[in-house]
């Protein structure tokens, strides 16, 4: 299963901030839309990710305020990146080793979406489920005079 794959059944909605957008307003999307990240835009281009993660840093910085602090100044600067073509055992594998819940999906510098670990564990557990009613139903329906030989 590829990353491209998950987008398809995930859909295409996407929320982005710029690097000036202040971090209250910021945590005021990522509550309306009950989402953990957002993508930091800048001409077009990724030049960043905010997730909760650096959220929950600045609150404990600052006793529990967020301050009147840019979304530049506490972004992960540097995201993971994946691209459609990524298979998705390699993605289980970045997101564990990096500890990222949420990879932003890149076609050379086209933005197509973010995959959260959610969305990946749920890929994976509907592959699997699909696999083990494929198996059961083969084995349900397996030949009468060949399971009489084995």
């Amino acid at each position: 299963m590829k990353v491209s794959e998950i987008l398809q059944v995930k859909g295409n909605i996407l929320y982005t901030v710029t690097p000036e957008t202040l971090l209250a307003d910021a945590v005021n999307t990522m509550s309306e839309k009950d989402i953990g990240s957002l993508v930091v835009m800048e001409y077009g281009d990724l030049v960043g990710m905010l997730t909760f993660r650096e959220v929950i840093k600045v609150l404990h910085a600052n006793g529990g305020a967020l301050g009147a602090g840019t979304v530049r100044k506490h972004m992960d600067d540097s995201p993971i990146t994946v691209t459609p073509e990524t298979e998705v055992n390699e993605v289980r594998r970045m997101m564990l080793e990096k500890h990222a819940r949420y990879l932003p999906v890149m076609d050379a510098k086209t933005l197509l979406g973010v995959i959260s670990f959610y969305d990946v564990a749920r890929a994976v557990l509907e592959a699997q489920s699909f696999e083990n009613r494929m198996l059961k139903a083969y084995i349900r329906d397996w030949p009468a005079e060949q399971a009489a030989e084995d």
